[in-house]
Formats: C-alpha cells, structure tokens, sequence
C-alpha cells in the first residue's frame, strides 16, 4: 500500500477561541477517527502539534523561534495513512474531524524510493 500524510490547517484565531469542552470534543473525534481507520487498516500514526516551531536554514544553521506561516493558519497534526490509491484517501479525509471546526486538510503523497 502507498502512504500519504494528511495535513490538518487549522484556524489559529478559531482554535485559540474554543471553549475546554469544545477542545475536548475535538480531540475525543480525533481519537475515535483515528481508531476508525485503524480499525480498517489506514491508519500508520498521526499527533496533533504545537503551535510554536523552530526553523534552521541556511549554511551556518541560523536558528529562529516562531510560527512560519504567513496566514492565519496553522498546521495542527497530521496523520500517516496508508491506502491503495489516491482517491481512498481523498474519501477517508472528507471524514477528518478538523472540518467540523473550520479547518482544510492537505494530502502529501510519501515518496518511495527502491531499495
């Protein structure tokens, strides 16, 4: 089977608004998706992310403290999938509990190289 990364954008102003119920509904239908397509083969792994990150660049390894992205958006966790095509994972993601609070998901095909 091929392996994708699914990438969950999320809302950086909505996400910081949710309510701790809220929060914890959206991590309980995290936890049930994920359970979902574990149950049915799918899933490899999948974490939720901090907001902050660290960024090195360049020859002399210049280290910087932020979020990179220039929109509201932030990259919220991801999950590792496996399927046989493209298009099982399009419809697996179109269940990704993140839509429920206004955020996309972005699928990232995982090179294979040969051994």
């Amino acid at each position: 089977m091929k392996k994708y990364l699914l990438l969950l954008h999320e809302d950086i102003e909505k996400m910081q608004k949710l309510s701790p119920k809220e929060m914890e509904e959206l991590t309980n239908s995290h936890m049930a998706w994920a359970e979902k397509l574990g149950k049915s083969g799918h899933f490899i792994s999948g974490e939720g992310l901090e907001e902050n990150s660290v960024k090195i660049s360049g020859k002399d390894s210049i280290v910087k403290d932020g979020t990179f992205l220039e929109s509201k958006e932030m990259i919220g966790g991801y999950y590792l999938l496996q399927a046989k095509d493209l298009d099982t994972i399009i419809e697996l993601a179109k269940g990704c509990p993140c839509h429920l609070w206004g955020g996309t998901t972005e699928i990232r095909p995982i090179m294979e190289y040969e051994e």
